[in-house]
């Protein structure tokens, strides 16, 4: 049985700055598409919410971080 190749990182996340108040986004490209991805904070696993979204695309995945504040570094 063969197992699949692994996914892998095309574009890892950069450090983003943004000020207070304004939404973040950060990006990261994936080597298959569709894969399941994890976002988290710490131990803490992001969830779709009022202060983030997370869209996937194909191999793309954003995590959008609205009302950006100091505790979201």
């Amino acid at each position: 049985l063969l197992q699949g190749l692994p996914v892998l990182f095309k574009q890892w996340l950069k450090n983003e700055e943004v000020e207070e108040g304004r939404t973040a986004m950060l990006v990261c490209e994936l080597t298959k598409p569709d894969a399941h991805v994890e976002w988290r904070k710490g131990d803490t696993v992001l969830q779709t919410s009022d202060k983030y979204e997370i869209r996937q695309e194909g191999t793309r995945v954003e995590l959008l971080i609205y009302d950006a504040e100091a505790r979201d570094a």
